[in-house]
């Protein structure tokens, strides 16, 4: 794959040649046919779905199973499971555990160690 350098002045011609007018009249079903019909764009994700994303991510950057993430950072396996298939959304006080976890993984199951406390 091809890497391409952008500077700040292409971003700023880019910026120049958009049409704001035409963007600001899309309705969120155009704006959804064009994100599906073009290759190069990331799907449009459910907040379910950006949090199952997230549980995914840090749990397989941490390199562990389910049942192994699950305990060591003591969140039910049936919820982390729910979550990870978006059946579930995480609430807010959840995300920002995970977000935690994501930064810090170590300091997280420290402090949730019987042992260490």
């Amino acid at each position: 794959m091809a890497t391409v350098k952008v500077t700040p002045e292409m971003i700023a011609q880019a910026l120049a040649d958009t049409d704001w007018a035409a963007q600001d009249s899309l309705s969120d079903e155009e704006i959804a046919r064009r994100v599906v019909a073009d290759p190069d764009a990331a799907p449009i994700l459910s907040d379910a779905e950006t949090a199952a994303a997230l549980v995914r991510t840090v749990r397989h950057r941490l390199g562990l199973s389910q049942a192994a993430f699950a305990a060591r950072f003591h969140i039910p396996a049936g919820t982390l499971r729910d979550w990870e298939q978006s059946r579930k959304k995480p609430d807010t006080t959840a995300m920002a555990f995970l977000r935690v976890i994501a930064r810090e993984p170590d300091m997280v199951a420290r402090a949730l160690d019987p042992v260490t406390r």
